[in-house]
């Protein structure tokens, strides 16, 4: 079975940004809702399911619910519902062919995207993640060329 690549999951509403993350927590880090709970410091699990069921969650438990899940995708709900592009902040460094090879596969895919909408093939949804993948993807890169000049010191990925 092939893993899903997370990085182009795109949610649809901020219910499905917060099951997914639930979802993303236990194939990827193997962490259950309970898991999750005891690292935000809930006293117990049923909480979350309350806020998935009603689809709100108080604000300032979004940050641990990410960071106990390891995705970003309700902040990223967040920013695209609101016509908002997101993309990592970029630290200048040169960039390998693969990231390239990437970003031109992006392309292939948001344009084959748009043709299959346009001939009714294709939904809005499936063709909206595709154009901003693309977009932040470029994005990226327009912002790590101008950090180019001045890189940032690597100490590791932080999460």
């Amino acid at each position: 079975m092939s893993r899903k690549n997370w990085n182009k999951v795109n949610p649809a509403s901020l219910q499905q940004a917060m099951e997914l993350s639930i979802t993303h927590a236990r194939e990827v880090h193997n962490r259950s809702v309970d898991g999750i709970a005891d690292l935000m410091g809930l006293s117990n699990k049923w909480a979350i399911y309350k806020w998935i069921e009603g689809g709100n969650m108080p604000l300032r438990n979004l940050r641990a619910f990410e960071h106990a899940c390891g995705c970003n995708l309700i902040s990223r709900w967040l920013a695209h519902s609101g016509g908002y592009l997101l993309f990592k902040i970029p630290s200048g460094r040169a960039v390998k062919q693969t990231e390239l090879a990437e970003l031109h596969q992006q392309f292939i895919d948001s344009f084959g995207a748009l043709a299959r909408f346009y001939e009714g093939k294709e939904g809005a949804q499936e063709t909206l993640g595709r154009v901003t993948e693309m977009l932040e993807g470029l994005a990226w890169h327009h912002g790590n060329v101008e950090q180019h000049a001045q890189p940032c010191l690597e100490f590791g990925e932080v999460k």
